[in-house]
């Protein structure tokens, strides 16, 4: 098969023999040492865990890992680029840092108000914001969502889908004290309220998580304490 590859300088050809339950990432690897090992890519756990393997597959974001080269092939043909919106470093490998300081900015880190000399909070896994906060919990911070996200695209200052999501998750954290400060960083104009509701971040999500209900309760949240004169 006919691979493009989207190289720091421009988009290289390369012809990768085909196998049988060969994922995207198993091509990636075989261009870098079979063929070119200047080849520059980033992955680490190969089973889906780690989310570092993420990149461009034919227009599409997706974790290559779990990529399988038969359900993306069209015309014997695959193209691979790193990831839209990030910074690219070289090759297939882009600058995660933006994409965490957004994560930052919305408040992002949880922050209790126990100490570890204190018991464990108990929190009922049957209440309604814990079920919430469940809902979103399991993001990896692959950054999926974020590239795949047309808001960010045309809005770099946007928080993204990420940052987002992981805010609520914390906004319906019971054990959670900064929520005040937290629904004020992610009510600007860079923040929940500049989501278009796309849906794409959703749609694209491996975890099949849905940032864009987590942002439909951030703008509930954020209005409800506008009305309280608390942002």
């Amino acid at each position: 098969m006919r691979v493009f590859v989207q190289r720091t300088a421009a988009v290289q050809e390369f012809e990768v023999p085909r196998h049988p339950s060969q994922t995207v990432l198993d091509v990636v690897t075989y261009i870098q040492r079979k063929l070119d090992p200047t080849l520059a890519y980033r992955f680490a756990c190969r089973v889906g865990m780690c989310g570092s393997c993420a990149m461009t597959v034919n227009g599409v974001a997706r974790w290559t890992c779990r990529t399988h080269v038969d359900r993306v092939l069209r015309n014997d043909r695959l193209e691979i680029s790193p990831l839209k919106n990030l910074p690219v470093i070289r090759d297939l490998v882009t600058d995660m840092r933006e994409f965490f300081d957004k994560w930052a900015r919305a408040k992002g880190q949880f922050r209790g108000a126990r100490s570890r000399q204190d018991d464990l909070e108990k929190i009922s896994p049957q209440t309604k914001s814990r079920r919430a906060a469940d809902a979103g919990i399991e993001c990896i911070g692959c950054g999926v969502c974020y590239s795949a996200c047309n808001v960010v695209a045309a809005n770099p200052a946007y928080l993204g889908p990420a940052a987002l999501n992981r805010a609520w998750t914390l906004v319906k954290d019971e054990r959670e004290i900064e929520n005040p400060e937290r629904l004020r960083a992610v009510a600007g104009d860079a923040g929940c309220h500049a989501c278009h509701t796309h849906m794409d971040c959703t749609e694209r999500c491996p975890k099949h998580l849905s940032p864009t209900a987590a942002i439909a309760g951030l703008k509930r949240a954020t209005a409800k304490a506008a009305l309280k004169g608390e942002l």
